[in-house]
């Protein structure tokens, strides 16, 4: 029954939303930890999902996520919710006011995907105390899925993480203090080896999260670590799925927001490698809400990881028929160029970009303009007729168009292009004059 009922929630709850690749890239939800996975020339996001605990729902103060929702892109750009997939009072083991359906992972595997989670047990006398890693199966990438009944015996433990090596053997890792990994037998549901510590990793400071990939014959195993006060991702390397590794580096420093965690996945999709990973975008102030980013990630030729750095941008080409926000920018230049939230009660309506002193500048890269536009439509607005230059190429290129903002509330301005690019371009945006613009989005048409 409880199998029967869940397949009917997951078939009701699809739903179908469009994201966009800006970071964040999920923009209307909370969401953490992401594990991106490629299945049939698509990538598919497992994050765990953040809610704002309230009274008789979660620890006040503490992280909160009672299910999982999955996403997929074929472009990195347009982000599909494929909607909840599991959730606490749908699987049996799960005690169902926890609140701790923490990160997870999915993998393929003989015609069937393995989506691994990790949360804490309605019977603590069979189960144990603490967290339990349990399985829900699905015969597609995005559900529906069908948790097993119980979780994988001899596995306590956070963070699930499972990689499939050439041989076809697989293995289980999960951090709980230290970080752990043992090898899984063919059913996917069961160990089938003596549990191992995972040394040689920094012993002081909080390690977690981690995540195994293989490449040009090396393991790299990734994770988070506290080195001071908040984490940064780590990774050591090994010619062993179990080790030993070898600390070789840093892929991400601290966040400078603060956000005491950063969990991460690592993905090859057609020839370009990138960083999953999540900082507190949303929720400035409080860093238990927390939004899922990704960046390009690339390796130096002794195999050493290229160190990541943080950007608004994130990956993907932005069609010029797309809104294109600017606070999502790639560079900007000039004391007069600022952020802030659009509504500061409703922060899931984004951020604008203000532009008050003349000749500031923001840059927005990777547009793609498919064929000849005809104009441009602004969302703005101006105290006192602010006016927009955009230029494609360079902060000095050519002014492909030129908009007067009239005083007042937002509204949508639209102008004629002076000239169309005709291929993938980056976008200046930039003040004329001294009059102050806010700018929401731009598009063209």
């Amino acid at each position: 029954m409880i199998q029967q009922s869940l397949l009917l929630a997951m078939t009701f709850s699809l739903y179908w939303a469009q994201a966009i690749g800006q970071n964040p890239i999920i923009r209307d939800q909370f969401s953490a930890d992401p594990t991106a996975r490629v299945f049939n020339d698509r990538i598919y996001l497992y994050p765990s999902h953040d809610i704002l605990a309230k009274p008789g729902q979660g620890r006040p103060g503490w992280f909160c996520m009672e299910d999982y929702h999955v996403f997929s892109s074929a472009d990195l750009s347009s982000w599909t919710d494929h909607g909840m997939i599991v959730t606490q009072n749908k699987v049996a083991w799960v005690r169902p006011d926890s609140y701790s359906m923490w990160a997870p992972d999915c993998v393929y595997r003989d015609g069937k995907y393995y989506f691994y989670f990790p949360s804490m047990p309605a019977d603590t006398l069979q189960h144990g105390r603490g967290f339990n890693i349990g399985v829900a199966i699905g015969s597609k990438p995005e559900g529906p899925f069908i948790p097993e009944a119980t979780p994988i015996k001899g596995v306590k433990g956070i963070d699930p993480n499972v990689l499939i090596d050439d041989d076809g053997q697989a293995y289980l890792y999960w951090s709980a203090g230290e970080i752990f990994g043992a090898k899984l037998k063919p059913d996917m549901l069961t160990l089938d080896s003596e549990v191992s510590t995972l040394g040689e990793l920094p012993s002081k400071g909080l390690k977690e999260g981690p995540f195994v990939f293989k490449r040009n014959g090396i393991y790299y195993l990734t994770y988070p670590h506290v080195e001071n006060r908040i984490e940064r991702l780590e990774y050591a390397t090994s010619r062993s799925p179990l080790g030993p590794f070898k600390v070789t580096g840093v892929i991400m420093d601290e966040s400078p927001s603060g956000c005491w965690t950063n969990h991460h996945s690592l993905v090859q999709f057609r020839n370009q490698w990138y960083l999953f990973y999540h900082n507190n975008d949303y929720s400035p102030a409080f860093d238990k809400a927390r939004s899922v980013r990704a960046d390009s990630l690339s390796f130096n030729d002794d195999g050493t990881i290229r160190k990541v750095r943080p950007t608004l941008r994130g990956i993907g080409v932005t069609k010029a028929s797309d809104n294109i926000q600017p606070d999502r920018y790639s560079d900007i230049a000039g004391n007069g160029v600022a952020i802030s939230f659009l509504d500061t009660l409703h922060k899931f309506d984004g951020w604008k970009t203000s532009l008050s002193s003349a000749g500031a500048w923001i840059r927005y890269n990777t547009v793609m303009f498919e064929k000849k536009y005809k104009s441009i439509v602004v969302r703005a607005r101006s105290t006192s007729n602010g006016t927009l230059l955009i230029r494609s190429s360079g902060s000095d290129g050519p002014v492909i168009a030129k908009l007067k903002i009239p005083a007042g509330e937002w509204r949508e301005v639209r102008q004629q292009l002076l000239k169309s690019p005709t291929r993938m371009t980056d976008l200046f945006i930039q003040l004329d004059g001294k009059e102050e613009v806010e700018i929401d989005w731009i598009k063209f048409r």
